[in-house]
């Protein structure tokens, strides 16, 4: 019986994707269950987080409008709390400024003003790392018309060094990450681009009414991948280097969603591009400065069903504590987030009707989105934030108006069995789940070292919001900071493992998943009943020939742990 019910999954989802190009409604599922935990509560007055997003004149259907704009966590005064940067979508001659957060000894956000990092535009997302290795993290913002590169300076000051650093680029990015592909120990930096927008085109469905195009109306643009130079035999550092045509990832494609990491189990990175309505690029790297996509061979090309869905956000970890990482897209409303799961090293299947996700409470147009232990029992959970693309019915919310209540859904949360199946209490978490706002970037991290991961979302023309974890029957956790003292930075790309409880564990130090967003650069591990762990392996990203393997004691668990490298041992 149970595989009928796959089967009739299935056959919905096709016929559901044969009107992807429009959204429908939410759809609706079973009423609440009475053992729903709650897992979220709106802390956004309490820590004094006050960021609005502007989205600039309703009206024109401006396509950049509707796609942004994210936000990242950074410690960008090395106070050891993790502070909060928004980006603004308003355009380059409004008043609409990106926005930067410190976070002070009691938990609370104040912003910083004159940090240099108060720029306007049609601003979508940004990236967040130390890529001159001098311990300062910096940051890149994408933006419609390009982006900007802003090198920490200390005394909270950043330079704008775009030009002289080598990473202009005139297309529309969207979702970006640093992480070492060559593994050489710099930094270098992935721009995933949408499409070629030419402002003039009027779209709108077969009613007449006007709307904000769909991708299929222009052009896909090339994604930009800038190698990091190092520094010369003076200690300058020398920027970046464009190596996109060189590396093979000269492939015009409509791109949202990015993440970095080691998919076919080789110990050097990989980038998934997730595509809006068309197939995922999976470039797997050659380890010789090159990329060869092999997204369709690999699994992740398309859905099950051979559909090239509406991809957004991306996220990756391991949801069957299998020790591979699996992946999870979201898509339109009227399409179904997909799970591909990783059968063998480098081999995925779509695995969403099986985990339980094909039939949520609701569904919803999927933008951010983290896998994330949030109750801390062992198994990774989900949380995706929603907001459509094309008009709906008019929906209420808080600060909605007319215009944007029909953009406007709800978020949704799933909860991990423990096996990779998922059950849907999006209806018991009123905080997170409840409000309709049209939802865009998704920021995961502990900002309180409780063990519980918190989220920061925004909207389009709406309020950031500050989710506390207060997830009930929370078990044991721990938290790995994998740290490089020799370049001064995070290890980026850095794998975690360990087996306890029977299980094997992994986790990958890697800010840049979700869309548009960045978040904790840590591995969070929830332990259940846990108490106590022998042993850590770290693969450690560099090295030309050989991954660099390091075991560290552990010990007790419940805090916070820093592994440096070179104080393993060696494995």
């Amino acid at each position: 019986m149970r595989w009928l019910g796959i089967i009739a999954v299935f056959i919905l989802e096709a016929l559901l994707s044969l009107g992807c190009h429009r959204e429908p409604t939410e759809t609706t599922g079973p009423e609440p269950t009475v053992d729903d935990p709650v897992w979220f509560r709106d802390d956004t007055d309490k820590v004094g987080l006050a960021f609005q997003h502007e989205a600039g004149p309703i009206g024109r259907y401006f396509m950049p409008q509707i796609m942004g704009s994210g936000a990242v966590l950074l410690d960008f005064d090395n106070d050891g709390r993790f502070d909060l940067y928004f980006i603004q979508n308003g355009g380059p001659n409004t008043a609409a400024r990106n926005r930067l957060f410190r976070q002070t000894k009691d938990g609370r956000f104040e912003e910083v003003r004159d940090s240099g990092l108060e720029i306007a535009g049609y601003g979508m997302g940004a990236a967040v790392g130390d890529v001159d290795n001098d311990g300062w993290v910096d940051v890149y913002v994408s933006q419609y018309g390009g982006g900007r590169l802003f090198l920490n300076r200390g005394k909270g000051k950043f330079e704008d060094v775009t030009r002289t650093a080598g990473v202009e680029q005139p297309c529309w990015g969207t979702s970006c990450a640093f992480f070492d592909y060559d593994r050489d120990g710099w930094l270098d930096l992935i721009v995933v681009n949408y499409v070629d927008y030419d402002a003039s085109r009027q779209c709108g469905p077969a009613s007449g009414k006007a709307d904000y195009c769909h991708p299929s109306a222009f052009p896909g643009s090339d994604a930009r991948l800038f190698r990091n130079l190092g520094r010369d035999g003076k200690g300058r550092w020398l920027g970046f280097q464009d190596v996109t045509a060189a590396a093979g990832l000269a492939r015009r494609a409509p791109g949202l969603g990015v993440v970095c990491a080691d998919f076919n189990g080789d110990g050097w990175p990989d980038i998934l591009a997730a595509n809006d309505a068309k197939a995922n690029c999976l470039w797997i790297n050659r380890r010789d400065g090159t990329f060869a996509d092999e997204a369709t061979m690999r699994g992740v090309a398309f859905d099950g069903l051979g559909n090239a869905q509406s991809n957004m956000g991306v996220t990756v970890g391991d949801v069957d504590g299998d020790g591979r990482l699996d992946l999870f897209i979201t898509h339109l409303t009227a399409e179904t987030h997909t799970l591909w799961r990783q059968t063998a090293a480098g081999l995925f299947q779509d695995g969403t009707a099986a985990a339980g996700l094909a039939m949520p409470h609701w569904r919803g147009t999927g933008f951010g989105t983290i896998l994330a232990d949030f109750d801390l029992d062992g198994a990774l959970d989900i949380a995706v934030v929603n907001g459509r693309v094309s008009r709906g019915p008019e929906v209420k919310g808080d600060g909605l108006s007319p215009y944007w209540g029909r953009y406007a859904e709800r978020n949704q949360l799933f909860q991990n069995d423990g096996h990779g199946v998922f059950r849907d209490i999006g209806r018991g978490n009123e905080a997170f789940c409840g409000a309709f706002a049209i939802s865009r970037g998704l920021v995961w991290g502990d900002f309180d070292d409780d063990g519980g991961v918190d989220l920061v979302t925004t909207a389009v023309a709406g309020p950031a919001r500050l989710y506390r974890n207060i997830a009930p029957r929370r078990g044991h956790w721990l938290i790995v900071r994998a740290h490089d003292p020799a370049r001064k930075r995070d290890a980026y790309g850095a794998v975690v493992r360990f087996t306890a409880g029977g299980r094997q564990r992994i986790g990958l130090i890697n800010p840049g998943q979700s869309y548009l967003s960045s978040g904790d650069p840590r591995v969070h591990f929830g332990l259940g009943e846990i108490d106590r762990i022998d042993e850590i392996r770290v693969d450690w990203p560099d090295g030309p020939v050989k991954t660099s393997t390091e075991v560290f004691p552990c010990g007790k668990v419940d805090r916070v742990l820093v592994l440096e490298r070179g104080e393993g041992k060696r494995n």
